[in-house]
């Protein structure tokens, strides 16, 4: 039984959607839009329950009538994962109705151990102009949680920068990497993870079984680098 703050979609079309990305037949746009399009669905499922909607001001119809206007609430960054995350960051522009913050960070597991390690992070570390420049969510896009490594380090290293919160979106989990990842942060309902769709094995080269692949290879065509 997944953890309180795991939660699993059971969107009809995002279940087609997945099969269809698992197949070794989808080249790399494919490969992409799917990644997009699930992405999109598990973020409109995250962001109604972790966002909610605020009056922002007044505007003016084209026929001159007066409403208010409504924003989401409260701030949030988007961080992907690199290189794979990036598959996912268009959609959640695409969903969230102004612009927001977008940080990187680089990990790659190391071949033999497993264990992630940070080649690059560019989360900003002096202090903003304005509380309300700095997020109070940071929302982790990674299409795939493994062995959960990845996602504990880059939920430890959220967490030390000072966000509030963080939201994991992901395509693909192992039962495993879910539960590890979902034991992350120190108070109820520091973290929340969002996924597509569950599989029971990880290989002991830390792949998904049955999976999809390394997903950053498929959209990068870097396939046997």
């Amino acid at each position: 039984m997944a953890a309180p703050n795991v939660h699993i979609s059971t969107h009809p079309c995002l279940r087609a959607k997945l099969s269809q990305l698992r197949s070794k037949h989808a080249n790399a746009r494919e490969t992409k839009a799917l990644i997009h399009e699930i992405a999109l669905i598990v973020a409109v499922e995250a962001l109604a329950s972790e966002l909610t909607s605020v009056n922002s001001g007044t505007a003016e119809t084209p026929l001159g009538a007066q409403y208010t206007t409504e924003t989401v609430h409260p701030p949030v960054a988007l961080v992907p994962v690199l290189r794979s995350g990036l598959g996912m960051l268009e959609a959640l522009q695409t969903l969230l109705p102004d612009p927001v913050l977008v940080h990187h960070l680089g990990l790659y597991r190391e071949p033999t151990t497993l264990q992630p390690v940070e080649y690059y992070n560019n989360l900003p570390y002096h202090r903003p102009s304005s509380a309300s420049a700095h997020p109070d969510i940071a929302i982790l896009l990674d299409p795939i949680i493994a062995t959960g490594g990845t996602s504990v380090a880059a939920i430890q290293t959220l967490l030390e920068w000072g966000v509030k919160k963080v939201v994991v979106i992901a395509v693909l989990a192992s039962e495993g990497g879910l539960d590890r990842a979902s034991k992350e942060g120190g108070a109820e309902g520091q973290v929340e993870i969002w996924v597509g769709g569950c599989d029971k094995e990880v290989t002991d080269k830390g792949m998904i079984r049955p999976g999809m692949g390394d997903v950053g290879d498929r959209l990068f065509l870097t396939i046997g680098k």
